[in-house]
């Protein structure tokens, strides 16, 4: 019971910024006069969601899906949740990292090829579920910004140097055939690697979240400038 009362009283004692932080999967509330824009993605979109919704502060109503976008074919099932019946200006979005990633006979997670472990969704089922998705993006009459699958660092486990470019090519045909600009966060990590990257991993340091996020917000805000 003390312990209650003493957390309690910690938490009261907060400033009220402090209190109202909300994490990047909790749902936010819309300023009517901003414009509204949702984030699909992994989690590396989980990654830089606050330091976007940080850059686009005032400007837009930064919303993004409540889980891990994961694979196409967890997009092909949640898709029309994800958008439910509210209007969006933006929608900035990926699939690409869970698709790629080489699982076992059993289901097993990251499972290396060399043991017999297969891409979770191959490149030609993958190219398929995106259009499938965009052709459901575009119902909503938003501005769609697709947001290209970022490195690979030599070492990831259950990933491979080199994958991500051919999924991204796979999704560049599809974005070409409806028109969908590309956001290229994938050369830009390629070039800052280190710096951005967590060594033999697929995610970011702090600064590298930061980076993407910046990037993010201005990319949103040029799209809904036009």
């Amino acid at each position: 019971m003390r312990i209650i009362l003493y957390v309690t009283a910690f938490l009261l004692s907060l400033p009220v910024q402090a209190q109202k932080k909300k994490g990047p999967l909790e749902p936010v509330t819309d300023d009517p006069k901003l414009p509204r824009v949702l984030l699909i993605g992994d989690s590396i979109s989980i990654g830089y969601t606050l330091p976007t919704r940080e850059f686009l502060k005032g400007k837009a109503n930064l919303h993004r899906i409540p889980t891990n976008g994961g694979p196409t074919t967890r997009g092909l099932a949640s898709i029309d949740a994800w958008i439910g019946e509210s209007k969006w200006d933006v929608i900035h979005f990926n699939w690409g990292l869970h698709d790629l990633k080489y699982m076992g006979p059993n289901g097993e997670n990251l499972f290396p090829r060399e043991k017999g472990g297969k891409p979770q969704v191959p490149l030609a089922d993958y190219e398929k579920n995106l259009e499938k998705l965009v052709v459901r993006l575009k119902k909503t009459s938003a501005t769609l910004i697709w947001r290209n699958t970022t490195p690979i660092p030599s070492g990831s486990k259950g990933r491979y140097v080199g994958d991500s470019v051919k999924y991204n090519e796979a999704a560049a045909r599809v974005m070409k055939k409806h028109d969908v600009p590309t956001h290229d966060l994938f050369t830009m990590s390629k070039k800052r690697m280190e710096e951005l990257m967590l060594p033999a991993n697929v995610h970011y340091k702090k600064e590298g979240y930061i980076a993407l996020g910046k990037d993010v917000a201005r990319v949103i805000l040029k799209a809904l400038e036009k």
